[in-house]
């Protein structure tokens, strides 16, 4: 039995030197009275019915040649900013439409609806991420949109995003140079499952201690195929980059075949 919370079926962490690990059991983390077991049957369960969800938003992506990102990051990374000056450059040239992630307020969706674009608020209230039902919500208040951009701005958070598909093309996780370029080591299922990452406020890169070479190598270690593109939203330094992916990804998903995703 456990001298801690008295449960005598939870795994506990192990403690080496001053080290303390929550994170060795099976489930891949510890809830006190709970085993692990149990734990990963929960997990199963809700990722289960998130994955329904998901591939229903993806069959409808790829009905309409739709290119679906879901972009994911810290708080405060920029991403809000990065996707003004995103819209502004697409504008009459690619049809755009925004989903936006938040506990409270609809100050983000305010801000991308003044570019033109349309955009939906889903707040999330105490909830960490979004998730795959929430998403296909919001598509039905959005106008039809074909052969474009659906850019779904996560809950800012590196960590309960990580599990939920939320039926998209691509994941973006976005880096600024102001968090610290181990980010990668230490919140390493984001990055796994990330198809870009973007350094962000690079024009800061000479007032702050973060080494590029450092952020890149440790997202490579985490995942070798991760792309990487340093961008300042601000001067509009590495836009042009930023916009060629996208372009490039979206010719990708315009040329699949029908009710297939790009590859």
């Amino acid at each position: 039995m456990c001298t801690i919370c008295g449960c005598e079926d939870q795994k506990h962490p192990h403690a080496h030197g001053e080290h303390v690990h929550f994170g060795d059991g099976e489930a891949g983390v510890s809830v006190p009275g709970m085993s692990q077991s149990r734990l990963i049957q929960l997990e199963t369960d809700i990722l289960g019915k998130n994955k329904t969800y998901a591939e229903r938003n993806r069959s409808r992506f790829q009905a309409t040649r739709t290119l679906a990102l879901n972009l994911v990051s810290s708080p405060g990374s920029g991403k809000t900013t990065l996707l003004v000056e995103t819209l502004k450059k697409l504008a009459g040239s690619v049809p755009a439409a925004v989903i936006e992630g938040d506990q409270q307020t609809s100050n983000d969706a305010d801000r991308i609806r003044e570019t033109g674009a349309p955009a939906v608020q889903i707040n999330t209230g105490k909830g960490c991420h979004l998730d795959a039902h929430m998403v296909g919500h919001a598509l039905e208040k959005l106008p039809p949109l074909k052969e474009g951009i659906v850019f779904i701005e996560n809950v800012g958070n590196l960590v309960c995003p990580a599990g939920f598909d939320l039926g998209e093309t691509s994941r973006v996780v976005i880096l600024s140079v102001t968090e610290g370029e181990d980010k990668p080591l230490k919140y390493p299922d984001i990055f796994a499952h990330s198809d870009l990452m973007i350094l962000n406020k690079s024009d800061l890169l000479p007032h702050v201690d973060f080494c590029v070479g450092s952020a890149v190598r440790h997202a490579r270690r985490i995942n070798p195929d991760i792309q990487v593109l340093q961008v300042s939203a601000r001067t509009g330094e590495g836009l042009e980059g930023w916009l060629a992916w996208l372009d490039s990804y979206l010719k990708r998903q315009q040329s699949a075949p029908s009710g297939q995703a790009a590859e």
